[in-house]
């Protein structure tokens, strides 16, 4: 069976967002950067996202495709995402998703703003992939705070400040074996209490670091 990321549909909806990353992304990292400089200090989160604005903040094309595969190797059926934004990455772990269990399964992601919310399932129905994937908008500790089904699969990509509050979150939602998959950023002094509660044994995970892009760090729970 082919992959469905290789599909005419798919690929032409994620060439139109990475383009759209590459000529977004770089000027609302600058707005941050200035502002820091100007300041003298380093912004929390949320000034950070509201300099931030619509930009896509994505994924490189190297994670998205760790995320098909981390999808299809470990035959997820129920996936969670903190943070969809304009739908990339939702795209690669829909896609792994219809390529697992005869193309069962189900996607449940999140996003704060309800224009980058609107864009996401537009993309997702040019991409084919809508129907797997319930789009959830608001607070992330919220939407995802009613989560039944164990996750097979769990992603971070929101705010760093949130990642360990949303993974404690639905820890107990957790299947065996569950993955969890966090997109770091540079040198981000938010990310050390996420790091340290996954890196710790006695937490429940094995965890490795992979150097794509600013790093992922890729846990098992093994608990």
């Amino acid at each position: 069976m082919a992959s469905t990321l290789r599909s005419p549909r798919v690929v032409d909806v994620l060439g139109r967002l990475f383009a759209q990353v590459e000529l977004q992304d770089p000027s609302a990292k600058r707005r941050v950067q200035d502002r820091e400089i100007e300041l003298g200090r380093r912004l929390s989160q949320a000034q950070r996202y509201e300099l931030y604005g619509e930009a896509p903040l994505a994924i490189t094309r190297e994670v998205g495709e760790l995320l098909y595969v981390l999808t299809v190797s470990r035959r997820a059926r129920s996936v969670v995402e903190f943070g969809c934004s304009l739908g990339l990455s939702t795209i690669f772990l829909a896609a792994g998703l219809r390529d697992n269990n005869d193309g069962a399964g189900s996607l449940i992601t999140t996003e704060l703003l309800s224009g980058k919310a609107k864009t996401a399932r537009e993309k997702l129905t040019e991409a084919g992939l809508n129907d797997l994937v319930e789009l959830r908008v608001g607070d992330a500790l919220q939407t995802l705070a009613n989560v039944t089904e164990p996750v097979d699969l769990l992603f971070l990509d929101g705010r760093n400040d949130l990642y360990l509050p949303v993974l404690r979150l639905l820890e107990p939602r957790l299947a065996p074996d569950a993955l969890v998959a966090a997109d770091l950023s540079v040198e981000d002094p938010d990310l050390l209490p996420y790091l340290e509660h996954v890196r710790e044994r006695a937490q429940g995970y094995f965890s490795i670091n992979l150097p794509l892009d600013a790093g992922v760090e890729l846990s098992v729970r093994i608990a």
